[in-house]
């Protein structure tokens, strides 16, 4: 069985992997690829940002044998990594023709009512909006080849280019005293936590080491304390905390199940967060460190959780709603009726983590509202006949 798996907020980081059905057998094969078809040909095909990619591949020892050569380019392919393709047993390919689908968005305030206001920033493809401590800075990872952590300047109206080493720098989070953002980046290998200056002085520093795919999500209030996820081949997507202090890092939340967007209360002692336990994504709460029990918060489906900075409401989005809920924490955890605010398009998140944030005073909301662009529909499907033969031209496999 093969698949791909990795980063749902950034698929151009993904990796493709390959499973045995019957012994459970795993092996992964390679960086920064999706959608991959096996070709009777001895061929693994896979999608890097619109093409095809084709590397010798042997189906019984699930390992690639050769190295992996483009084959074509132009593939249609969404933020997603879905590659519109299709391979028969015969020979024959079948696709649409395109590109990387870029989605663009404009940054808006929107009042607990839904009122609108735009932002003078530029249209891009924003990802994850992150409101500096003191509410004058925004922090935001741009998708365009790739992903790099950009800083808005909300009183200058100006955008400048925070990051430059490796091409995937996403997921920003800053620190409570506004001086560094914590954030995900390939710089040195596997997608890991780093932070730098918020100024931009000085590179980036490694916060923890990992073979796995890590995210950071939410500090402290003291700043000692990261709340980050990490996705692990056996267990998916799992809660740990870094101690700053130490630089070491324990699981809060391992389970079979899917753990994300953990988010600790501005009071430092609860920690809210997205599982699919139930069988679909909701919000819970959880005494930190615990133990403790836990409290389901959405009803309806939800991810995306952030508090209010007064600690007396959780927010969360089902769908195109953004939802709020009163919580009370004396004499003892209480959470109220959901409620909805306001309803609208707006851009969600590609992974559980919000794609939005809430100014100082919780009165309003810094949502991604997208661009509307012309963009005609597929008309057409390409085939192409006998393209094994055109495939082991390009990529020999060694065989006859």
């Amino acid at each position: 069985m093969l698949f791909s798996f990795g980063p749902s907020a950034n698929w151009s980081n993904a990796q493709v992997a390959v499973q045995s059905v019957g012994t459970g057998e795993r092996h992964n094969l390679l960086q920064e690829g999706t959608s991959p078809r096996y070709a009777p040909s001895g061929h693994l095909v896979y999608a890097q940002r619109g093409s095809l990619i084709a590397v010798p591949f042997d189906p019984q020892r699930l390992t690639t044998t050769g190295t992996a050569v483009p084959v074509l380019e132009g593939v249609l392919q969404s933020m997603s990594g879905a590659a519109q393709y299709s391979i028969s047993a015969t020979g024959s390919l079948a696709y649409i023709a395109g590109g990387t689908q870029v989605i663009q968005s404009r940054l808006v305030w929107v009042s607990r009512t839904g009122a609108e206001q735009p932002l003078a920033a530029p249209g891009h493809t924003y990802v994850n909006p992150r409101l500096s401590p003191d509410g004058r800075l925004v922090s935001v990872d741009i998708r365009e080849q790739g992903g790099q952590v950009w800083v808005y300047d909300l009183a200058r109206e100006t955008l400048t280019r925070l990051t430059f080493e490796g091409n995937v720098n996403q997921t920003p989070a800053w620190t409570p005293d506004g001086k560094r953002i914590a954030f995900q980046s390939n710089k040195e290998g596997p997608v890991n936590l780093f932070w730098l200056l918020a100024d931009g002085s000085g590179g980036l520093e490694r916060l923890a080491t990992s073979e796995y795919l890590q995210a950071p999500n939410s500090w402290s209030p003291d700043g000692q304390l990261l709340a980050f996820t990490e996705f692990n081949p056996t267990t998916g997507w799992d809660i740990w905390v870094l101690r700053l202090s130490d630089r070491k890092a324990q699981p809060f939340l391992r389970t079979p199940f899917t753990e994300g967007a953990p988010r600790f209360s501005p009071d430092g002692r609860w920690l809210a967060y997205v599982s699919n336990e139930s069988g679909r994504n909701e919000i819970y709460v959880q005494a930190y460190p615990g133990p403790s029990g836990k409290w389901q918060i959405s009803t309806d489906g939800a991810a995306e959780p952030l508090w209010n900075r007064n600690g007396r409401e959780l927010f969360y989005r089902s769908g195109g709603k953004m939802m709020a809920v009163d919580i009370a924490t004396q004499p003892s955890f209480a959470a109220g009726k959901p409620r909805m605010l306001f309803e609208g398009p707006y851009v969600p998140t590609p992974a559980t983590i919000p794609n939005y944030d809430v100014s100082l005073d919780g009165q309003r909301f810094l949502m991604l509202k997208p661009v509307e662009q012309a963009q005609a529909a597929p008309t057409q499907i390409d085939v192409v006949l006998n393209w094994f033969e055109d495939l082991k031209q390009k990529v020999p496999t060694g065989k006859n």
